[in-house]
């Protein structure tokens, strides 16, 4: 199958319109808006509880640098071992949309564990876990549902548009938790009611406004979908390398909740503004993913992933240097946010051609599956960097694994993919 690489790319014939897309390359399939804003209202709903969790955890309730990095790994990396099944089933039943909706329903119920677990870690451990799962669950169909709504050449546009509509959400999402931690003296209590809110409301969104009438599968249907036939992937060439890489480059990423705690103590930084943090990375993200998307489709989606991350490693270098203030704020900021625009959607647009249409909800699961895993031990091994000897240190090898990952990740994945053709 075809997959974008830039230069001497043979002529191809127009494929034929699906269900759900659009007429012209001027617009976006309607699938694709409506999914970003289910996103959009969603990321809200995730990302009130994203920006104030490691000011949470570590400033309220006191826990040390290892111990969240356990939490922060769970946050990120538990959807590692449900979004194969989730992305298994959608496959299997055609029903994307189903699957999709069970896991928004799961993450907007979790918000209430969280208010209910107090500074109980096992009951604070389990909340976060189910809305992981959800997050597991949910996101192979979805990313799917958009993969197969459009041409595989607008692939990375698609995938830019949705997620600069997600990443709205997440820019509203810490300014909403800001001002309701302003408003009510720190009342986080507050912050997962309305949190549940917002994720209740992606929901009925979903169901109301996203296509989703998929035609029951046959007997032979279901059978040709199985989880051996979708592991059978790791046989294809070209998807073997894009899964090595995502999982190498995922073990070598940081989790944002770190990058922010390392950038708050640099600037000695109050506690009340932690959760505009994100605010700066959100905002890039969202000015640059559909442009990124674009040029991703015109020269190829390898050269914006692996520059993505390089721009992370410039963000670490940056910590580590003797720059303060301000200038080291909007810089870390910025290159956190072009990694984001730069990788996100990227790596979708990138696995999704190597995939047959069939298996494309399990085949995306394996890929953010590998990446799930890599970040869980990130966070863990870097929080226990962190308490072993410090702050400096750990990021020093950080810096170290991921510049070495890069290089590495160079060579697996060239320029040309003959494979993916």
């Amino acid at each position: 199958m075809y997959l974008a690489t830039g230069r001497g790319s043979p002529p191809r014939k127009p494929a034929p319109r699906s269900p759900g897309r659009t007429t012209g390359h001027t617009r976006v399939a309607s699938t694709v808006v409506a999914l970003g804003a289910v996103s959009l209202v969603t990321d809200i709903s995730s990302e009130m509880v994203t920006a104030v969790l490691p000011l949470y955890l570590v400033l309220g309730l006191g826990l040390s640098p290892l111990q969240f990095g356990f939490l922060d790994g769970l946050y990120n990396g538990v959807t590692a071992f449900v979004r194969l099944a989730g992305g298994h089933i959608a496959d299997r039943w055609r029903r994307h949309k189903l699957v999709a909706g069970s896991g928004y329903a799961l993450s907007a119920a979790s918000r209430l564990g969280l208010l209910l677990a107090g500074g109980s870690t096992p009951a604070l451990s389990t909340a976060l876990a189910a809305d992981r799962v959800g997050k597991g669950v949910r996101t192979a169909p979805r990313d799917a549902l958009i993969s197969i709504s459009c041409d595989e050449r607008d692939l990375g546009r698609a995938f830019g548009v949705h997620r600069a509509m997600d990443t709205t959400g997440a820019l509203l999402g810490p300014l909403i938790a800001f001002a309701l931690l302003w408003v009510t003296a720190d009342a986080y209590d507050a912050v997962f009611v309305v949190s549940f809110c917002f994720g209740l409301l992606g929901v009925l969104l979903l169901y109301a406004f996203v296509p989703g009438r998929e035609s029951a599968p046959s007997a032979a249907g279901r059978s040709a979908t199985t989880l051996r036939s979708t592991l059978r992937l790791l046989a294809t060439p070209a998807f073997r390398r894009i899964l090595a890489v995502a999982s190498l480059l995922g073990l070598v990423s940081v989790g944002d909740g770190f990058l922010y705690l390392v950038l708050q103590k640099r600037l000695a930084l109050d506690a009340a503004y932690f959760p505009l943090l994100a605010l700066g990375s959100a905002a890039v993200y969202l000015l640059l993913a559909v442009p990124v998307g674009r040029a991703a489709d015109r020269i190829g989606r390898r050269v914006p992933y692996l520059l993505g991350h390089l721009a992370l490693l410039g963000a670490y270098l940056l910590l580590l240097s003797s720059i303060t203030g301000w200038p080291l704020t909007l810089s870390v900021l910025l290159l956190h946010g072009v990694f984001y625009a730069a990788t996100d959607g990227v790596l979708m647009a990138l696995g999704g051609p190597v995939i047959p249409k069939e298996q494309r909800a399990g085949g995306m699961a394996l890929l953010q599956s590998g990446q799930a895993i890599g970040r869980l031990l990130a966070s863990v091994l870097f929080g226990a960097a962190w308490t072993v000897w410090s702050m400096h240190t750990a990021l020093v090898l950080a810096s170290a694994a991921l510049a070495a990952a890069l290089l590495t990740a160079c060579l697996l994945l060239p320029a040309s993919l003959p494979e993916s053709r």
